[in-house]
């Protein structure tokens, strides 16, 4: 994560490099916030408190980030594997992601599968998937002694 603008970010690094990583030379950024629009729409497709389902903007989405990392702490990501379209409009990826749930110690390993729609170099639209029940055992897990 090079960029200061972003330090207190960092305890979702290994995500955010992954994905920078995964859409290469097809958008224009360096950081994963640097790769969105003003517009971009986030969407996920599971419920999980304190997360909304659709997140409108670049704004929107670092204040939600914000709260992701006063919460979670990722120490890695792995296991990519990109789909690209012909043109590279749209672009999927499979990843994990490795970490611990701060409020519970809990270790927190979980699987996504994220489809991208890229338009003028940047992230237009992101729809998210995961094991969501992974998530919230993680979440709901008993404190760490």
């Amino acid at each position: 994560m090079p960029n200061s603008q972003y330090a207190a970010y960092k305890p979702a690094a290994p995500y955010f490099d992954l994905v920078r990583g995964a859409l290469g030379d097809l958008v224009d950024g360096e950081h994963f916030f640097d790769i969105l629009t003003d517009e971009t729409i986030y969407e996920v497709l599971y419920d999980i408190p304190g997360w909304p389902r659709i997140i409108k903007g670049r704004a929107d989405l670092m204040t939600a980030f914000a709260g992701y990392v006063a919460n979670v702490a990722l120490r890695s990501a792995d296991k990519l594997v990109v789909h690209k379209t012909g043109d590279g409009a749209v672009v999927v990826i499979e990843y994990e992601v490795h970490g611990t749930i701060l409020a519970n110690g809990a270790t927190y390993d979980n699987r996504f599968c994220s489809i991208i729609r890229i338009e003028d170099r940047k992230i237009a639209h992101w729809r998210d998937y995961m094991d969501s029940l992974t998530a919230w055992n993680a979440l709901t897990a008993r404190a760490q002694p």
